[in-house]
């Protein structure tokens, strides 16, 4: 009786002991979890729940070819898990409640679970997600969502966020109304017809490249540091409030006139490809812009250019302008410029012969009434 008294205590232990070690399928995951002396405290061949619970560390798998991270709900006081650059394709974290950041970016992730809501920061890009549910992450101060397949995204209940990267996705609508903490948001390349920002005070960078964008008031948005805006559909700008913008980028538009003599520090713009007939950039910070930041070309209504000195402009603008545009230093030359070509003389004068020897011909084709001709030079 005794003897079978003690293989019975000896069974229960044996089983129970076994019943504590965490299933873990994914081998390259067990190897690293095994190798890890602060996890792997006993340092047997397992894991076991005790090990897991008791481990209040970070955990970093990425690039370990690891495809299934089964286990993980066991390590529930880890604060941060790194799995990028994996073949994931679910991630389930609900159970990790003390986990503050999450990055599982660059997998084949289509379903991921954050119900954690001690999470301030979650990268989760270059996934296949169609759907990404963050509601009750509401301490989120980082969202990196970008390059998925998302066709929405709630942040509604995100209000501490100061990043949100959601470019390359799907979105037809977003609204950040609530997230008034906001500091960059990146939305890029979506399928958005509207955006309103005006509640996002504290914004300093704003991409929205890339959308079906008709319109875009920014005159809220005093804190701008950079604003992209090509590739939409905007035919009006008004960066007049935007005082500390220092890179202006509103190419491949249908903007027909744009004022930047507030924009006293900017020193990148790039607003080709437009319907421009206005160009003021005389806001005494010219020098301060190089050749290769200021893009106005493929503008064929910009005929003048107000700058802060058009000679210094013309000898140093020369890459990306028209050879149809002129610098000029107000409006009243650009006015001037824009009368002469009203009169349209090449049409009603011919002169000839060209080259010219001893004499040159004048010939009047029209009903121009010309009251004085003057020959400056030769040519």
């Amino acid at each position: 009786m005794k003897k079978i008294l003690l293989f019975s205590i000896a069974l229960f232990f044996y089983t129970f002991s076994n019943a504590q070690i965490i299933n873990i399928p994914d081998a390259n995951f067990k190897a690293y979890l095994v190798a890890n002396s602060y996890i792997n405290t006993n340092n047997d061949a397992e894991i076991q729940t005790s090990e897991a619970t008791n481990y209040t560390g970070g955990i970093s798998v990425s690039g370990l070819n690891t495809s299934d991270l089964t286990g993980i709900e066991a390590f529930t006081n880890i604060y941060q898990l790194y799995c990028i650059n994996n073949q994931l394709t679910s991630l389930d974290v609900s159970n990790n409640t003390a986990l503050t950041s999450l990055s599982c970016s660059n997998n084949q992730l289509t379903n991921l679970y954050v119900n954690n809501t001690a999470l301030t920061s979650l990268s989760c890009s270059s996934n296949q997600l169609t759907n990404l549910d963050v509601s009750n992450n509401t301490a989120l101060t980082i969202l990196r969502c970008y390059s998925n397949q998302l066709t929405s995204l709630d942040v509604s209940n995100n209000t501490a966020l100061t990043t949100l990267w959601c470019r390359f996705n799907q979105l037809t609508n977003l609204d950040v109304s609530n997230n008034t903490a906001l500091l960059s948001l990146s939305c890029s390349y979506n399928e958005l017809t509207s955006l309103d920002v005006s509640n996002n005070t504290a914004l300093t960078s704003l991409s929205c490249d890339g959308n079906a964008l008709t319109s875009l008031d920014v005159s809220n948005n005093t804190a701008l540091t950079s604003l992209f805006c090509s590739y939409n559909q905007l035919t009006n700008l008004d960066v007049s409030n935007n005082t500390v913008l220092t890179n202006l980028s509103c190419s491949d538009n249908q903007i027909t006139s744009l004022d930047v003599s507030n924009n006293t520090v900017l020193t990148d713009l790039s607003c080709s490809d437009n319907q421009l007939a206005n160009l003021n950039v005389k806001n005494g910070n010219n020098t301060n812009i190089d050749d290769d930041d200021f893009e106005v070309e493929n503008n064929p209504n910009l005929t003048c250019i107000i700058v802060d000195d058009a000679t210094w402009s013309t000898a140093n603008w020369t890459s990306y302008v028209d050879a149809t545009s002129t610098f000029v230093n107000n409006q009243a030359a650009c006015d001037a410029l824009a009368s002469v070509s009203e009169n349209n003389l090449e049409n009603q004068i011919s002169i000839f012969p060209n080259p010219a020897a001893n004499s040159i011909h004048i010939q009047n084709n029209g009903n121009l009434i010309i009251n004085k001709l003057s020959l400056y030079n030769s040519l």
